[in-house]
């Protein structure tokens, strides 16, 4: 939708490559490849901000990407099935507290925005649980659903599944859902997380500031259009704009705060 809104202001059709993997930060490997010449653009999820933890690279997420345009965020919403005993996220924490360890939940991969918000609860609570990552959303609720993890992490996936009547949907991140009205998120739980789970436009190291700002204006001219609202409310989504300064500052910001929670995860091997 946003690559369409775009093409139809500029006259030239931009072509969308999905490249899953690596926590949704592929393009930004794709990225280091690339010309900066703003004909080759990608996706920056937070993933790509902890590609640092995840592994060594021979480059740096803050200083070789060029930050243009803040988009939107990714849910959080922790779901089990409609027959488990847990019927309350207090229920869930209380279990797994009494239990430490024993508490299988599934997450869309490692160092996804659902991973690093469990353990990120796990870290603030003194809990410990046992994730089980999976390869996409389509999988780990297949997982849930036949009881192969008690819980799962997830962005948008579960909503189907929640609306079916199939899962429960325990608590959602920073904001609520309108579609599931009384479900509490993780603030009124007590646990004063702010989501970090963003995700922009990226570019090439280099890129000209005065190209990134036209590239931002036209994509910030095409975020606010009526259909790309439209698209992004049908996941309950919001757009959370940022300028190239401001989302620049936002991952600096999100690599300094993850640190802790990140070495963490590093050193603890059944993560």
């Amino acid at each position: 939708m946003l690559a369409d809104n775009v093409a139809q202001q500029t006259g030239q059709p931009l072509i969308v490559e999905n490249r899953p993997g690596v926590a949704s930060a592929m393009p930004a490997f794709l990225l280091q490849n690339a010309e900066p010449d703003g004909y080759t653009l990608g996706q920056g999820t937070s993933g790509v901000l902890r590609l640092g933890y995840m592994q060594r690279l021979n480059w740096d997420p803050l200083q070789d990407l060029s930050f243009i345009a803040g988009i939107s965020g990714y849910l959080l919403g922790v779901v089990v099935r409609a027959d488990s005993p847990f019927t309350s996220a207090t229920q869930l924490i209380d279990w797994a507290r009494a239990n430490p360890g024993r508490l299988n939940y599934g997450s869309t991969g490692v160092l996804t925005g659902p991973h690093v918000a469990m353990e990120d609860i796990a870290l603030r609570l003194s809990l410990r649980f046992n994730h089980v990552p999976y390869k996409g959303s389509a999988d780990l609720m297949q997982a849930v659903l036949s009881g192969h993890v008690m819980a799962a992490a997830d962005s948008s996936g579960f909503i189907p599944h929640v609306e079916a009547g199939k899962l429960r949907l325990l608590c959602t991140g920073e904001t609520s859902m309108a579609r599931f009205p009384g479900v509490p998120t993780l603030r009124d739980l007590g646990l004063p997380m702010g989501q970090k789970s963003r995700y922009g436009l990226i570019g090439p190291r280099g890129m000209d500031s005065q190209l990134v700002e036209r590239i931002h204006e036209v994509f910030k001219r095409a975020m606010e259009q009526t259909n790309h609202l439209e698209a992004l409310a049908r996941f309950d989504q919001q757009l959370i704009y940022m300028s190239p300064a401001d989302y620049r500052r936002f991952a600096v910001g999100t690599v300094a705060s993850e640190r802790v929670l990140m070495e963490r995860l590093a050193s603890t091997s059944d993560r």
